[in-house]
């Protein structure tokens, strides 16, 4: 059995991860509008019919935003933790959505779902309940961590074993304190809770890394307080600098900020 992995979106405007099997098709964070997300899926020669469910990682618009018109009009159950439902922004209109859709997660308590394992646990970020997602099959793991402040002991245990990995690599620390933000963005952005660094990002891989992941993509990358090429060099020299080889120990590349631009089957 294969697992197929693509991100959709994976930005601070957006975020949207696709993850399939031959029985199962699941979306991470739903962070664009409904047509946004069908155009995303119809480049899987997937529709909104063909998603089993939706995993929030927090209540943030840029995770958040197509869950209403997705759950609606396509019947999809949406998966979150009691914190994430309950601090949903009123855009979504959450009373609007069937109760019998509104499905709860709770950190390190798995869900099967058909042939996927789903497993949430907890991260640092400023959000009510925020978890990362690992998933996986009988051979395979796939975990995603972005919108972290830090790395985590959480992060770091389970993300163990992964064979690709999804990590945050959000912003260039500089680019930060000399862009154009108030103190108190920046203070948030880099902040324990905000979001991690292209050098923090870069180190965790370095110390990270075993024989059995294959994949990383960058993802969660800023606008303002970044670029792919620099999210990618910086994080390149980081791990190449204690030997590990990108194309040998593992293949790396940057999340297209919108449209399937690399999927991955494994």
């Amino acid at each position: 059995m294969k697992l197929k992995f693509a991100p959709i979106a994976s930005s601070s405007s957006g975020n949207c991860i696709y993850i399939g099997t031959e029985y199962t098709n699941i979306l991470v964070d739903a962070g664009l509008s409904g047509k946004k997300i069908e155009q995303g899926l119809s480049e899987l020669e997937l529709s909104g019919n063909d998603i089993d469910a939706v995993f929030v990682t927090h209540e943030h618009l840029d995770h958040v935003d197509g869950i209403g018109v997705l759950a609606r009009r396509y019947n999809i159950p949406i998966y979150a933790t009691e914190g994430t439902w309950n601090n949903m922004p009123a855009k979504i209109k959450v009373d609007s959505i069937r109760e019998n859709l509104k499905k709860r997660v709770y950190a390190d308590e798995y869900t099967i779902f058909n042939d996927l394992t789903i497993k949430p646990f907890s991260i640092p970020h400023d959000a009510s309940e925020p978890v990362g997602y690992s998933i996986t099959t009988e051979k395979e793991k796939i975990t995603i961590a972005t919108d972290i402040g830090h790395i985590s002991e959480s992060i770091i245990e389970n993300a163990k074993g992964s064979s690709l990995l999804l990590i945050e690599s959000n912003h260039d620390e500089d680019m930060v304190r000399n862009g154009s933000y108030t103190y108190n963005l920046k203070q948030r952005i880099l902040s324990d809770y905000g979001h991690l660094s292209n050098i923090s990002a870069g180190n965790f891989l370095k110390d990270f890394a075993d024989s059995k992941l294959k994949y990383v993509f960058l993802g969660h990358l800023s606008r303002e307080n970044n670029t792919p090429r620099v999210a990618f060099d910086t994080v390149k020299d980081i791990v190449t600098s204690s030997g590990i080889e990108l194309g040998g120990d593992f293949d790396m590349w940057v999340a297209s900020p919108y449209g399937v631009k690399r999927r991955v089957e494994f």
